[in-house]
């Protein structure tokens, strides 16, 4: 409704208020209970699978520092082989380290092929395999490094 003055060109649009009977559209007022509940059950299942993304992370993180906490000790172990631990044929082992158990065999190795015909051979090859382990409630993580040392032969009744 448009009312107009006659000492003013301006004329003025003036509404009227809706009355409580209008038809209101669906998108007028807001979301509906429906709506509120879909988007509830999506933030949830979206959580839900970012949580166990989350889990799955943190248990992979702490069995990748157990592994290398282990290889760590196998790795010092093989390096122990000659000043701390004798290169000679045996088994050796010790106190557990940080709940660690570990091993050290000392073997003659003969290579593949080699007939041990060789009398002036001067070094004797040994094969070294370091076994550690950390027992957990869900098995034992285990490590087995091997690598060859050479050592002088010992001469019998020296």
């Amino acid at each position: 409704m448009k009312t107009c003055t006659v000492r003013s060109a301006k004329c003025v649009s003036r509404r009227r208020p809706p009355s409580h009977r209008a038809v209101r559209t669906a998108h007028s007022r807001g979301f509906s209970l429906l709506e509120v509940l879909v988007a509830f059950a999506i933030l949830a299942i979206s959580l839900g699978v970012l949580l166990q993304i989350f889990q799955r992370a943190m248990s992979s993180t702490t069995v990748s520092s157990e592994y290398s906490r282990v290889v760590a000790l196998a790795e010092a172990k093989l390096a122990e082989v000659g000043a701390d631990i004798p290169l000679e044929e045996g088994v050796h082992t010790g106190d557990p380290e940080d709940g660690m158990d570990w091993i050290v065999n000392i073997q003659p190795y003969q290579p593949a092929g080699w007939l041990g015909e060789d009398e002036t051979l001067a070094l004797q090859p040994y094969l070294v395999t370091a076994v550690a382990s950390l027992p957990t409630s869900a098995g034992a993580r285990q490590v087995t490094l091997r690598t060859l040392r050479l050592a002088e032969p010992v001469e019998p009744g020296l």
